[in-house]
């Protein structure tokens, strides 16, 4: 199932997203804030794919209406030989996509194969779905997609 993001430009975010990734080198085509992946999801100006295993997206949360396709699987992380061709055939090869994982690290990781893979629209989103850890080791106390407050649900 491919979700109804139109083809058209890309907006401006995902441009200048795609410009700060050029300047910093990025392998894939840039990275947004999870603010802005929610802007763009809602507009439909970008499809939202979330990397994260089946069971962090049950028992931690995850964003509605979003896709799913797991970049590693299972408590071990075992990567998913098939994530690029899971990827093409959800949210298709030509449309901006926005990945989210639990930190940014996954997802980073996930949009790096698929622009070797030609996806030339993969964006990551930075400080993931959980955020980043703090002093005493905790995720959610100062990033990431929980942290701003942004819609998500829990199985």
């Amino acid at each position: 199932m491919t979700l109804d993001v139109q083809e058209r430009p890309l907006h401006a975010d995902l441009e200048a997203a795609r410009e700060s990734g050029r300047a910093n080198g990025l392998p894939y085509a840039g990275s947004v804030t999870p603010q802005a992946a929610w802007a763009l999801h809602s507009a439909r100006e970008a499809v939202l794919v979330d990397v994260r295993t089946a069971e962090e997206r049950k028992f931690v949360g995850h964003v509605p209406e979003t896709l799913h396709v797991a970049w590693a699987t299972g408590t071990s992380f075992t990567r998913n030989p098939r994530f690029v061709r899971e990827l093409e055939a959800k949210a298709g090869k030509d449309a901006a996509i926005v990945l989210l994982c639990r930190s940014g690290n996954r997802s980073a990781q996930a949009a790096e194969a698929a622009a070797r893979a030609g996806f030339a629209n993969v964006f990551n989103m930075l400080e993931g779905f959980e955020g980043d850890l703090d002093e005493a080791g905790r995720r959610g106390t100062h990033n990431g997609w929980r942290f701003h407050g942004l819609p998500w649900i829990q199985d």
